[in-house]
């Protein structure tokens, strides 16, 4: 049974072997975000001046509108704060009503811990 997993383990460490060894940081230090994730470019999308929708980021990631919405509780967790910059209600002659509304979020410029 063992020589069965020979072949097999054999191939792993060769694919293994290219990547660069982990590092390990010291205990206590902040972690380094990895770049190019998701939650980068929400959090890059909420940085604008001009903030973002839930349906601009849900867009942008492929995520679910509750996901998004979901992702800012996250945020508000580790001490992040998300404002509401706008709120865009579209009522009225020539709108779409209730459909067509919409709120603008941003990172608040200093995370507040809660």
């Amino acid at each position: 049974m063992i020589g069965a997993l020979d072949a097999p383990m054999e191939a792993l460490r060769t694919l293994l072997a290219g990547k660069p060894p982990r590092v390990a940081r010291e205990p206590g230090a902040p972690r380094k975000p990895r770049e190019g994730t998701k939650q980068e470019q929400v959090l890059a999308m909420l940085r604008r001046p001009e903030g973002a929708t839930v349906a601009q980021i849900a867009e942008a990631t492929g995520w679910a509108q509750h996901t998004v919405r979901g992702f800012f509780a996250g945020l508000k967790k580790k001490g992040h704060a998300v404002e509401v910059k706008s709120r865009e209600r579209m009522v009225g002659p020539n709108k779409t009503g209730a459909k067509g509304s919409f709120t603008i979020y941003a990172l608040c410029e200093a995370p507040h811990n809660a």
